[in-house]
């Protein structure tokens, strides 16, 4: 698997969807976001992520995630719980989160 990408299974898996715009004020966050993709990863349940941020700072994390229970034990988790409540005070003007099953998948050039 290429850097940077996802080692996921066969589907059927889930994936959330974050999608963001940052404030200015990006004291602390690299720090955080690197922290809770090292604690996301070591959840039971998660399949692994990925991430990428346009020059004009929108933002998209994909996470991937065997059921939708680990979605919810991750989503619960103390550590994850703090970094969201600083998300909505100092980090993001707006975000997006999504949850889709996924039913098929490929990779190219030669596909799967």
């Amino acid at each position: 698997m290429p850097e940077g990408f996802a080692g996921t299974p066969e589907p059927p898996y889930y994936a959330v969807i974050f999608t963001s715009t940052q404030t200015e004020d990006r004291q602390g966050y690299d720090a955080m976001a690197e922290t809770m993709v090292e604690l996301a990863h070591a959840q039971p349940g998660c399949l692994g992520s990925e991430s990428a941020r346009t020059p004009d700072g929108i933002g998209i994390t994909v996470s991937y995630f065997t059921d939708e229970e680990s979605i919810r034990a991750w989503k619960a988790h103390a550590n994850h719980i703090g970094a969201q409540r600083l998300g909505r005070e100092r980090w993001y003007t707006h975000y997006e989160v999504r949850v889709a099953r996924v039913e098929r998948a490929y990779s190219g050039p030669q596909g799967r």
